[in-house]
């Protein structure tokens, strides 16, 4: 053998390579040679190149036996990053999520990495001082900047300006002027760390008991599930900020999970009031810059407590302790698009794998939740009575079939009185309807034309604040015509049944004198709008609250005392296996926000069925009825937690393609008792964006590894081709 093959054969031996991820759509790593002088262990985070730019990269592992043949064909690590290596257990938190839900490791990878493009060193900001003589000309806005800076201390040039009224140009001005001076400013100082005994507040007998059992969870610190089970108005959240407290002292961090970014603004004020400061925020609506130096203080162990939406399940904490899941009950944990996973559950998983421990927080646990504490998988924690000794609400049903609202009305009779009443007594009143918009159908009586969606098997929503008819599933609107498009009939368009903006005026014309506010997620232009409706609200500004599921969760009105919930029936009626559940959790929670402060809270159901079990349940206060009753459904017919769901949707742009499709799939499912194929059937919406849609959905019992058959079966099966889509939802929570 010639000695320079020799050579070479021996030079790429000795080569270090490594097994990099990316977070782009795509399961499988990628080796890559480590330059000379580079040390990397797994987790830590590179550039590397893919294709024609470099993109960001995690080291999985090392690759002690590369194929030499491939030695000449890699590419070098580009560099290391000054930035703390994915620890472990975030990485076999990748791992696993992946394959449960079928879906690539690079695009769980990506949740872990959204830290924005800000990552680094702080810029230095530019800061002004007034140094001398005012100029020659001296405009109004010149005058007040210059009054504004008269203290000759150091001033933001942005806040400068905000403060004056002026644009940055005429700061920029005076500092060609010579008037100003530019400096550059210290650095912001880091936010001070809540304080564990900042204000510890005093508990009741009862609570004290459940402080007790927080405290020694978060003190325990290996893997425990617990529910912290209470009623509405209880005080779960000071109750478990206890347990926060505890894993700050032994300097681990806590993650508080919260369904909805809406929730946090009451909650951020209450934190506070228990530690002196708020926490470290994480949700979609921050900055790309705060983004940036929040991803950076988890990932350095610098935040001791997090608060955020589903996504910060994914963050890269440096030494977790403890997660709490807010309302582990909320449909809002599952995503629907992209990865999809349940947040609560997958916390869990996280806790297992970090072995600590974590609290699930709810008025209405799920059913699984439910039924593993029953079985004795997790600790029940109770809070059975509210906080001050305040009464749970008194519900009533209006049966409407005898107590009929006039004609184009949609609040009952004695729902009406009720209200009047609640207002002379100088209290709130809060009209619940799950239901966006003025109405759900526009139609000409004329002609009987239906407006729908043209591209969606949907209806148009009419939204008048909007003056809009607007598809809820795919987005689409248009203006509200004058002329009917199908007969050409003038002014002939009628609204058919409410939404919460058609309930505004109905109250506004029964209640002249009452100041009314619609809370609807349609309606709100950004956080800040939200919390400051809310505290409108809870300084008693408002009268009357319309509302749809926004304000049934976590918000505490004082002056509030009545709730009329305007359909009761409405989430009953749509198909869903979950349907009871969830109209008995949405239904106490919207009503549990009534007499959480002074005064009886009262409920009143209108339903036009008053006599199903969910109805009686919640008139009798009988959640044991409600929760046996489902329990045992469930159980009869196998569906979550007793056994195993999964669904498939296929799509396509035409309808032949996709049902084609779906049938083939069908014909390919490996054959095994333990598994119910069903379908394919059209989806409840049939037609989304354009797209025709056919659902499978395959149930198998509980303990059976249902990813690894849909793995097996979708790699046997032909991949969608052209304009053919299929996505997997493992333990879907919608059936639309």
């Amino acid at each position: 053998m010639d000695p320079s093959t020799r050579t070479g054969i021996s030079a790429t031996a000795s080569a270090r390579v490594v097994d990099v991820l990316v977070p782009v759509a795509l399961d499988q790593t990628y080796s890559y040679r480590v330059p000379r002088g580079m040390e990397l262990e797994a987790g830590d985070l590179i550039g590397v190149p893919l294709g024609p730019r470099e993109v960001l990269g995690v080291v999985w592992a090392k690759n002690p036996n590369p194929d030499p043949r491939l030695h000449n064909r890699l590419k070098d690590v580009g560099e290391k990053l000054d930035i703390p290596p994915l620890k472990a257990e975030l990485r076999a938190m990748v791992d696993w999520v992946a394959n449960y839900t079928l879906s690539p490791r690079g695009m769980v990878l990506r949740m872990c990495l959204r830290m924005g493009e800000d990552l680094g060193p702080e810029r230095v900001r530019v800061g002004v001082r007034l140094v001398g003589d005012p100029p020659r000309r001296l405009t109004p806005a010149r005058r007040r900047v210059i009054d504004v800076l008269s203290d000759h201390l150091l001033h933001g040039k942005s806040e400068a300006a905000k403060a004056a009224g002026v644009s940055t140009s005429v700061i920029d001005g005076l500092v060609d002027e010579g008037t100003l001076a530019t400096e550059p400013m210290p650095p912001a100082p880091p936010p001070p760390a809540p304080d564990p005994a900042y204000a510890q507040p005093e508990f009741t007998r009862q609570q004290r008991a459940a402080v007790d059992g927080m405290r020694a969870l978060a003190a325990n610190g290996t893997f425990h599930v617990a529910l912290l089970d209470g009623v509405t108005g209880s005080g779960k959240t000071e109750v478990y900020f206890e347990a926060v407290a505890e894993t700050m002292r032994r300097g681990k961090q806590s993650l508080i999970l919260m369904p909805e970014i809406a929730l946090t603004g009451q909650f951020l004020d209450r934190f506070a009031q228990r530690f002196g400061v708020r926490p470290i925020e994480w949700h979609s609506e921050l900055t790309p810059r705060t983004r940036a130096r929040n991803w950076a203080a988890i990932a350095a162990g610098e935040a001791p407590v997090v608060v955020g939406a589903r996504s910060a399940l994914f963050l890269p904490y440096a030494k977790l302790g403890l997660i709490v899941v807010d309302e582990e009950h909320d449909q809002a944990y599952k995503q629907e698009d992209g990865v999809r996973y349940h947040a609560r559950d997958m916390a869990v998983v996280r806790a297992h794998i970090a072995r600590i421990p974590i609290v699930l927080a709810s008025a209405t646990p799920s059913i699984e939740t439910e039924v593993n504490a029953r079985k004795g998988r997790y600790q029940r924690i109770e809070l059975s009575s509210r906080f001050g000794g305040q009464h749970m609400p008194h519900i009533e049903a209006i049966d409407l079939r005898r107590e009929v609202p006039p004609r184009g009305r949609f609040i009952s009779p004695r729902l009406a009185g009720e209200i009047r009443s609640a207002i002379e007594r100088r209290e709130q009143a809060l009209l619940f309807l799950n239901r966006r918009g003025y109405a759900p159908l526009t139609l000409c009586r004329a002609c009987g034309h239906r407006f729908a969606c043209t591209i969606c098997d949907a209806w148009l929503v009419d939204h008048r604040f909007r003056q809009r008819l607007v598809c809820h599933h795919c987005g689409f609107s248009m203006p509200r015509p004058h002329v009917c498009p199908n007969c050409a009939a003038e002014e002939s368009l009628v609204a058919v049944g409410p939404g919460v903006e058609r309930l505004q005026e109905e109250a506004a014309a029964l209640f002249p004198e009452a100041r009314t506010m619609v809370l609807s997620s349609d309606l709100i232009t950004s956080i800040d709008t939200m919390r400051s409706e809310l505290n409108e609200i809870a300084e008693g500004r408002v009268d009357i609250i319309i509302g749809t599921q926004l304000v049934a969760k976590g918000h505490n009105f004082p002056r509030l005392n009545l709730v009329g919930v305007v359909d009761a029936d409405l989430g009953l009626s749509n198909g869903d296996p979950r349907a009871a559940e969830r109209t008995w959790q949405l239904l106490n929670q919207v009503i549990g926000r009534a007499g959480r402060d002074q005064g009886r809270g009262v409920g009143y159901l209108q339903t036009h069925q008053p006599e199903h079990p969910v109805m009686k349940a919640l008139v009798a206060c009988d959640r044991e009825a409600f929760y046996a009753s489902e329990i045992e459904a469930r159980e009869r017919t196998l569906y979550p937690p007793f056994g195993r769901l999964a669904s498939l949707i296929v799509s396509a742009g035409d309808r032949s393609s996709a049902e084609g499709f779906a049938r083939r799939l069908v014909g390919l499912a490996p054959r095994d008792e333990r598994v119910q194929v069903l379908g394919p059937a059209e989806a409840p919406l049939a037609v989304i964006k354009g797209r025709y849609r056919f659902r499978l959905l395959v149930k198998s019992a509980r303990g059976f590894d249902l990813s690894e058959y849909l793995r097996q079966w979708l790699a046997a099966a032909p991949r969608p081709k052209g304009n053919l889509k299929l996505e997997v939802d493992v333990d879907p929570q919608s059936f639309f």
